[in-house]
C-alpha cells in the first residue's frame, strides 16, 4: 500500500517548537513509555474496531434525522493529550451530526482503550484506514467525510485524499507553522471539496498563514477563519460546530451527501 505523501516526512522528527510562542512539543516517534501496550478498558458504549495490533476504541453516533453520509474525525497528538474526547473533535462531530452524518470518533493506537503504541503518524494512518473500512462495512456505499484536528488533520487529510470512498475532507487547526514539518501541498490534487477551519490566533498556524498556504491550491478548498481564536478553539467551539454544520448542510459539502 502506498503511504500518504504528507506523513512520510514525520519519521524521526524531534523537538518541534512553534514559532509564535506556543507550547513546545517533543519527539513524534515512540518513547519507551509510549511504546508500552495499552491495557485500558473500553469506555461505556464504545465499539471495538479490529486492527493488526488488536483493536481501536471508537464511538459511533447517528444523527436524529435521516442519515445523509458518514464522517470520521481524527484527534490531535497522542503524546500531548489528544483523544477522541478532545473538545474541538467532539464539537466538529456535533456539527456533522447536525448536518445528518453518522459520526465515528476513535482513539489512535495507545490512547484510551485502543491497543498498541504511538507510531509517529505512520501506524496512525493504518488505524484510520481500518476505521474507514469499518464505517463503510457498517453503512455500505455511504459517502464518507474524513478529517481531523491538529496532528489528526494531517493524518485525516492525507489518507482521505487518496481514498475513493471519501468524498470530502475536513481540517481543523492545521499546524502549518511547525518548521514546515507538515506538508499540505497534496491538497491541491485531492480532487474533492475541503473545508479548513482555522483560528486567526492559532499558535501553530495563524489564520493569515493558512490563507496564504491554501489559496494557491485551488477553489475546491474553503477556509473559515475565526477571529480571536487560538489553536484549541476554546473561545469559539460553538462557532466551530456551526461552521462545520453549514458546510455540509447547505454549503459545498452538501451536494456530495445522499439520503439512504
Amino acid at each position: 500500500m502506498v503511504s500518504s505523501p504528507a506523513l512520510t516526512r514525520l519519521t524521526g522528527y524531534e523537538n518541534i517548537t512553534p514559532r509564535h510562542g506556543g507550547r513546545t512539543t517533543v519527539s513524534l516517534r515512540p518513547t519507551k513509555s509510549s511504546a508500552l501496550q495499552n491495557n485500558t478498558p473500553l469506555s461505556h458504549g464504545a465499539r471495538r474496531i479490529t486492527v493488526s495490533h488488536g483493536h481501536l476504541e471508537a464511538l459511533l453516533k447517528e444523527p436524529e434525522r435521516t442519515i445523509r453520509g458518514g464522517a470520521i474525525i481524527c484527534h490531535p497528538h497522542p503524546l500531548h493529550g489528544g483523544t477522541m474526547h478532545t473538545k474541538a473533535v467532539y464539537r466538529a462531530a456535533q456539527g456533522l451530526n447536525d448536518a445528518g452524518l453518522v459520526t465515528l470518533r476513535f482513539n489512535f493506537r495507545g490512547v484510551g482503550g485502543s491497543t498498541g503504541s504511538h507510531d509517529g503518524g505512520v501506524g496512525e494512518q493504518d488505524d484510520l484506514r481500518a476505521a474507514i473500512d469499518w464505517l463503510e462495512s457498517t453503512y455500505p456505499h455511504i459517502p464518507i467525510v474524513v478529517g481531523g484536528f491538529s496532528f489528526g488533520s494531517i493524518v485525516g487529510l492525507s489518507v482521505g485524499a487518496i481514498d475513493e470512498r471519501v468524498v470530502s475532507l475536513l481540517g481543523l487547526g492545521l499546524p502549518v507553522d511547525l518548521d514546515d514539518r507538515y506538508d499540505y501541498s497534496f491538497m491541491a490534487s485531492a480532487g474533492k471539496p475541503i473545508l479548513i477551519v482555522q483560528g486567526d490566533n492559532d499558535e501553530f498556524g495563524p489564520g493569515e498563514k493558512v490563507a496564504s498556504l491554501v489559496s494557491p491550491l485551488g477553489s475546491h478548498i474553503t477556509l473559515v477563519r475565526m477571529p480571536g481564536t487560538d489553536h484549541y478553539f476554546y473561545s469559539s467551539l460553538r462557532e466551530l460546530r456551526t461552521a462545520v454544520r453549514g458546510y455540509y448542510e447547505t454549503g459545498p459539502g452538501a451536494k456530495l451527501l445522499a439520503v439512504i
